[in-house]
C-alpha cells in the first residue's frame, strides 16, 4: 500500500519543530521575542491540529496516531547536550631573578 504524503500538513509539522527549537535558544532577557514566539507557536499548533483532523477526515493515515512514544526522536530532532568549553590556562611567566 502507498502511502500519501501530505505536503502541507508536513509542512505544517516541520514549522511547530522549527519554531520549538527557536524558542529553546532566545536569550532570556528578550521577553519580547520570547512572546512572539509563543503567540505564533500557539497559533502554528491549532493550525497543525486542524490539518491533522481534515487529514484523519479524509479517511489518509495520520502519522500522530502511530504509537510514536516509543520511537526514537530522529537525528535532526534530538538535542545534543551543551558544549563544555574549557578555557586553556596560560602558562605562567617566569620573573627575571
Amino acid at each position: 500500500m502507498a502511502k500519501t504524503i501530505d505536503l502541507e500538513l508536513t509542512r505544517a509539522e516541520v514549522e511547530v519543530i522549527e519554531l520549538e527549537a527557536r524558542l529553546r535558544v532566545v536569550p532570556m532577557n528578550d521577553t519580547q521575542l520570547s512572546d512572539a514566539l509563543k503567540a505564533a507557536l500557539v497559533a502554528k499548533k491549532e493550525r497543525l491540529a486542524k490539518l491533522r483532523t481534515q487529514h484523519a477526515a479524509n479517511g489518509r493515515p495520520n502519522r500522530a496516531a502511530e504509537d510514536t512514544a516509543n520511537q526514537p526522536l530522529p537525528l535532526h530532532a534530538t538535542r545534543r547536550p551543551p558544549l563544555k568549553r574549557s578555557v586553556p590556562q596560560r602558562p605562567k611567566a617566569k620573573s627575571p631573578k
